[in-house]
């Protein structure tokens, strides 16, 4: 491989080789040798130093690749009357579902049966559903399959009946409970009975939680206690708008209306919104 010599060396082997008188002839052309020798080897020295940099390049652009893409928020919880409501563009035909007093009996089937419909909900789990190494592996599970799970508190009272530091021990003990077992605290709060009290609303916020109620639900009533009668009160009951927030729990007659209710409400033309897309949450 040839190597270019810069000009300025060349002008400086060629003044010295006339100034020079034959008898130095050999010792100048050896010491102009050695020059060029010694230019060589720093060029050669430099390039090797550019490869090397430039194989380094495509490491730094992976690395760029795998940092976490943010995710900006699509909807928000209107806290007057606790609908989903879209932020610019997103659409608004978007109901959410979710389920209350988790990890209980079915709670594991009606996530599996989510998940193979593709459709996300938060589950709002107790505490007293904890106590046992088959409960806490059940909560993993629901987490693992991409649920979010969410803070419905320790023991279920209603608040408003509590101290402030009953209340503060019914929340945050609970939220401890669950980053205990999943690693992660609950981003999203709903009190028993939608009972809230000042001190709540305000813990809730100081906790990061997303402040959660809802729009309908029937399971608990007698008349709903039934799959079919369910099924066909979730879909087709005259509160059922955009941005519905629906409410169900973990009963056996609600994990078997589930199926019919996700498809139901697809048929009517809204889609079921993904929990993480709400402002307020660590996106």
């Amino acid at each position: 491989m040839e190597y270019l010599v810069p000009a300025a060396v060349t002008a400086v082997l060629l003044t010295t080789a006339c100034s020079s008188n034959a008898e130095n002839t050999t010792e100048e052309s050896n010491t102009s040798e050695e020059a060029l020798e010694t230019v060589q080897t720093e060029d050669v020295e430099s390039a090797g130093e550019e490869t090397e940099q430039t194989e380094e390049a495509p490491e730094e652009t992976e690395a760029l690749q795998d940092e976490p893409e943010v995710t900006e928020p699509q909807y928000e919880i209107n806290p007057a009357i606790w609908t989903v409501e879209a932020l610019g563009d997103a659409p608004s035909n978007v109901v959410l579902l979710t389920i209350d007093d988790a990890p209980d009996q079915y709670a594991v089937e009606m996530a599996n049966t989510l998940k193979e419909k593709d459709a996300p909900a938060i589950f709002f789990v107790n505490g007293h559903f904890l106590d046992t190494p088959e409960e806490e592996a059940m909560l993993k599970e629901i987490h693992e399959l991409g649920f979010q799970i969410g803070n419905h508190t320790y023991s279920h009272p209603n608040l408003r009946d509590l101290t402030e530091e009953e209340q503060r021990e019914e929340i945050v003990s609970l939220s401890d409970r669950v980053e205990e077992i999943i690693g992660e605290r609950p981003v999203f709060f709903r009190a028993p009975f939608g009972a809230n009290t000042d001190f709540s609303e305000q813990l809730a916020a100081q906790e990061g939680m997303v402040l959660m109620n809802w729009t309908y639900g029937y399971d608990w009533e007698a008349d709903y206690q039934d799959a079919a009668a369910l099924q066909d009160i979730m879909v087709n009951t005259e509160f059922l708008t955009n941005g519905a927030n629906l409410l169900m729990h973990d009963r056996e007659w609600t994990y078997e209306a589930l199926p019919g209710i996700v498809d139901g409400l697809r048929e009517k033309g809204y889609d079921i919104v993904d929990p993480v897309l709400i402002k307020g949450i660590d996106q």
